[in-house]
């Protein structure tokens, strides 16, 4: 044991960069095979009923999961990984540890499926929600009632990027006996790391930048503590939202370039940004690393990069679909964080779940597109895109 948690530290202590490639299940101990050994099995012999072994049924447990379960928790500094179905079956069940009659504050502009799930399911379940400007702390504590049991953090936020401040709000949660999740998908734990500003629980969609390749869907939680890592391995189990054998291999894959991965987007994310805040059929572009950015400062305070999405308004529906059906590089479709680059439409892809006077309120206009960056030449990117807009 004390050998296990000296390789532990050890692993903590490396760079990023490394961890991601030395994550402690990198090489087969048996064999020595340079990649995690895909146990496609769903049921474990025992040798000994009096001595049962780790695994017995691979929904409570399977080595090629477990595996990256322990490779994200190691990247995130937790204490426990957990891996989904998908981003929203991890999301989903993080309100499974609240009862009915619990109350949430969630950040207003949240993604799509998470309101959908908050306000058409969880609120069937006696689970209510007050969605806030989480970018104003006194908007937070307002919403404050006596059976508030949870933050729910996004930050940046999809679409708009809008900035919470972590440690004021994890602080303040803290002195209520609140407890807190962030949804870190759009900064990956190689930008942000939210549980050493003190949050509890961080959930990805691991289909974006953690995949990076739009051909695996999955979801990862990140518990920061034991009693915490035991509720949701509870959760897990009773729900049975597991991440399939051979997604977890095929993540773990391409976890293993995240960081060089993450550098290109954002060199171009940096200059698409810049180059949009200057074109004459463009109204407004969300980006934190422009100097304009609302919560700029914030961000780089908890921050390591700016990330590789760009939103942009181009006035209306009609401008928004005409740009969609112009573009040739992007994929035109639902999700982000890929190799190649994807535009989306907010307004009927990613938040096509919210009503519209709702999704308005929330500055996510007609006019609004997402743009994905990926890792083609930029300046291809910005060719194309300058077609689009000026046809």
């Amino acid at each position: 044991m004390a050998e296990h948690n000296h390789n532990k530290d050890q692993q903590q202590s490396r760079q990023f960069a490394t961890k991601l490639i030395h994550f402690g299940a990198e090489i087969d101990p048996r064999t020595g095979a340079s990649s995690v050994p895909i146990y496609q099995a769903s049921t474990f012999h025992q040798f000994s009923l009096d001595d049962p072994q780790q695994y017995d049924y691979t929904r409570s447990g399977n080595p090629t999961r477990q595996a990256l379960e322990d490779y994200i928790a190691l990247l995130e500094g937790g204490v426990r990984g957990f891996a989904f179905a998908s981003g929203m079956a991890a999301i989903s069940a993080a309100f499974m540890l609240l009862s009915a009659g619990d109350h949430v504050i969630c950040t207003e502009d949240v993604y799509g499926g998470t309101y959908r799930l908050l306000s058409t399911i969880m609120n069937r379940m006696n689970i209510e929600t007050t969605f806030v400007d989480m970018t104003d702390l006194d908007k937070v504590k307002a919403a404050l009632k006596p059976n508030t049991k949870v933050v729910y953090m996004e930050t940046p936020s999809n679409p708009t990027l809008r900035i919470t401040n972590i440690a004021e709000i994890t602080a303040w949660a803290k002195g209520q006996g609140l407890f807190t999740v962030l949804d870190n998908t759009f900064m990956t734990p190689y930008h942000q790391r939210p549980i050493e500003l003190g949050v509890d629980l961080v959930l990805h969609s691991a289909t974006k930048f953690l995949g990076g390749h739009s051909d695996v869907t999955a979801g990862l939680a990140v518990a920061a503590n034991e009693s915490l890592g035991d509720q949701l391995k509870q959760i897990q189990n009773g729900l049975g939202t597991i991440l399939s054998i051979y997604d977890s291999w095929l993540l773990m894959r391409g976890m293993k370039t995240l960081q060089a991965r993450m550098e290109a987007h954002e060199l171009s994310a940096r200059r698409l940004a810049e180059w949009l805040s200057n074109h004459p059929k463009v109204e407004k572009v969300y980006y934190p690393g422009l100097a304009n950015h609302p919560g700029r400062e914030i961000h780089e305070r908890q921050s390591k990069g700016y990330g590789a999405v760009v939103s942009f308004d181009v006035g209306s529906g009609e401008q928004a679909k005409q740009v969609l059906g112009k573009v040739k590089i992007p994929l035109v479709a639902v999700s982000l964080g890929a190799v190649e680059s994807i535009l989306s439409y907010p307004a009927m892809m990613s938040h096509a779940a919210m009503p519209r006077e709702v999704r308005l309120e929330r500055g996510i206009t007609d006019g609004l597109v997402r743009y994905s960056v990926g890792l083609e030449s930029i300046d291809d990117i910005i060719a194309d895109l300058d077609q689009a807009l000026r046809s």
